[in-house]
């Protein structure tokens, strides 16, 4: 009985997460770079570098992203859920994004590439996962001390649709005009077909709204409430990756070694998602969830997504992105100034202070 009611209760989510796992593999096969089907922070470097915001690394503006947020901007409006908000803490959302895809980038791909590295045999994303989970328990121990970053307050609806229309006018201009860069080789020039990409982008993108599907949230609600929808969303993409890299034929490789954009520095990649865990409690959300939120009319989170990608190309203008070699000196240095920002945020906007 009980387990008939999550189902009845969390099905939505179950759902988001078999497609967006089932749709990195998809994206995967059909050209986007290995144990890279879906990611977030990846896919924002490579904006950066199209947008010439950073010229040393991928470079190609990903429908993907443009997809996720104009999927849940339009679901959000079909359910009458489109709220233009804004104001609370913007420059420290801005710089918590800028760190939280540092981290990402030192670790090689936000909390749902994790996920799809996992699920494709890279047992260094477990490092990464463990690394995670303590900066996601870090952050939920701030927020049970109280800590707010103070409340938004309500915008006109040109405002909350001015970062979705923004986004969706580059992207026109990335497809229609030579405007813009493509790398022609590496990462950045792998690359799924544009209008397969733009439609799992918004499938994703509304689904994801509907559901409110979050990589950080489903371990702070585990623990804060006792809710466990999330986390059997967090396990259905693993099960979804397994699954279809089994259909499709790639050989599952479990092994630390000879992964695919990755490397496997235990250390930094534990240390790198401590970052991203403890930064994406603080913010309210993971990359994909402050995605579907900007969609939604959420400033604060386009500030926030817009500090991810300050920090995707200040990761490559600056050498802290890592490569297969593992993580950059500056990388490192990077991190542990992230992680001091972070305790610092944390320790300022406690109730009372």
């Amino acid at each position: 009985m009980k387990k008939d009611n999550f189902l009845r209760s969390n099905w939505l989510l179950i759902l988001c997460g078999l497609v967006i796992g089932a749709a990195a593999v998809v994206l995967g096969y059909h050209g986007n770079p290995g144990n890279m089907g879906f990611c977030v922070a990846c896919f924002l470097r490579d904006i950066a570098g199209s947008l010439r915001l950073q010229t040393t690394g991928p470079q190609y503006f990903r429908p993907e992203i443009v997809g996720i947020v104009v999927g849940a901007c339009i679901m959000a409006f079909a359910g009458k859920e489109f709220k233009a908000k804004g104001g609370s803490s913007p420059v420290t959302r801005f710089f918590l994004g800028v760190f939280v895809a540092i981290g990402a980038l030192v670790f090689l791909g936000c909390p749902l590439r994790m996920i799809i590295r996992i699920g494709s045999g890279d047992l260094n994303a477990v490092i990464g996962l463990v690394g995670f989970i303590v900066g996601i328990l870090v952050g939920v121990v701030f927020l049970k001390k109280g800590f707010s970053l103070k409340r938004a307050y309500k915008q006109s609806v040109t405002e909350g649709l001015a970062f979705p229309a923004a986004f969706l006018v580059l992207f026109i201009l990335s497809v229609a005009t030579g405007l813009f860069s493509q790398s022609e080789s590496g990462p950045g020039s792998m690359a799924a077909a544009i209008p397969l990409a733009l439609v799992v982008g918004l499938i994703v993108g509304a689904l994801a709204q509907r559901s409110r599907l979050c990589m950080a949230g489903g371990i702070r609600d585990a623990v804060m409430f006792k809710s466990f929808g999330l986390i059997a969303a967090f396990g259905a993409i693993l099960v979804a990756v397994l699954a279809g890299n089994l259909l499709l034929g790639n050989g599952l490789h479990f092994s630390f070694d000879n992964q695919p954009i990755a490397h496997k520095d235990f250390l930094w990649n534990f240390l790198s998602m401590l970052l991203v865990g403890w930064g994406c409690i603080l913010l309210g959300g993971c990359p994909l969830r402050q995605l579907v939120l900007a969609g939604e009319g959420n400033g604060d989170s386009a500030i926030t997504v817009i500090g991810m990608l300050a920090g995707a190309a200040l990761s490559h203008g600056f050498n802290l992105a890592s490569s297969v070699k593992g993580p950059t000196h500056y990388g490192k240095i990077a991190v542990i100034a992230g992680l001091v920002v972070v305790a610092f945020v944390s320790f300022t906007n406690r109730k009372g202070d």
